[in-house]
């Protein structure tokens, strides 16, 4: 196992794992879930497209993931959770009208959705649209769902690429760049090539005022 990029704290935890066929989905979020701990990015396949993830709750880290996408920190990032119980810790008040598309979108055949809900709370003040509001995502995806379950936090999950760049839709379309600044890439999934695209995401207001931003 190689950590790419930079030298820095985790490459000595992971420095002697096998990198090939022994890598597992177990050991593959374990290994991702110490890096997020101790502030680190990660790039990882999501329920959407590839993403760049870090700790939503750091402030430092949220840092980073701007630094690296080259990306202006007036643009709020996607964070994902793995549950409903976990979106509630990360926003003062949802909405009924939220609740509602929540539960229809539990079904395995629904396209993944993001919804932007006023009252960001608990989470990087550098998250955080300036009107208060985050982007949240409940993954339904087998991989990201376990990761978020087990790091017990939301997770930033902003498309991997750099900023005005076609996101990646597989691990072989991301840009050598990324790899080499982040301290984590995942081996799940990397030999997929299926076509991806970002989430719909739909703005939901605390009267029950719905505004659909992206298809």
């Amino acid at each position: 196992m190689v950590i790419t990029g930079k030298v820095c704290n985790f490459a000595a935890c992971f420095e002697k794992l096998d990198k090939s066929k022994d890598m597992t989905r177990e050991q593959d979020i374990k290994n991702a879930v110490e890096v997020l701990r101790k502030g680190g990015v990660i790039l990882y396949p999501t329920d959407t497209v590839w993403g760049i993830g870090c700790d939503a709750t750091n402030a430092e880290a949220v840092k980073r993931v701007y630094e690296i996408k080259q990306r202006e920190d007036s643009k709020a990032l996607i964070c994902l959770v793995d549950s409903d119980a976990r979106l509630q810790r990360y926003v003062r008040n949802v909405p009924d009208v939220a609740w509602q598309l929540i539960d229809s979108l539990q079904d395995a055949e629904s396209s993944p959705t993001t919804l932007i809900l006023d009252g960001a709370i608990n989470l990087a003040p550098n998250l955080i649209a300036e009107d208060g509001s985050i982007a949240l995502r409940i993954t339904q995806e087998p991989f990201s769902k376990e990761l978020c379950y087990r790091f017990q936090k939301a997770l930033v999950s902003t498309s991997a690429n750099i900023s005005g760049q076609p996101a990646a839709q597989n691990y072989c379309d991301i840009d050598p760049q990324l790899l080499e600044k982040v301290d984590y890439v995942c081996w799940s999934r990397r030999q997929e090539h299926k076509p991806h695209k970002p989430s719909a995401i739909i703005r939901l207001r605390p009267n029950g005022e719905v505004t659909i931003i992206r298809k």
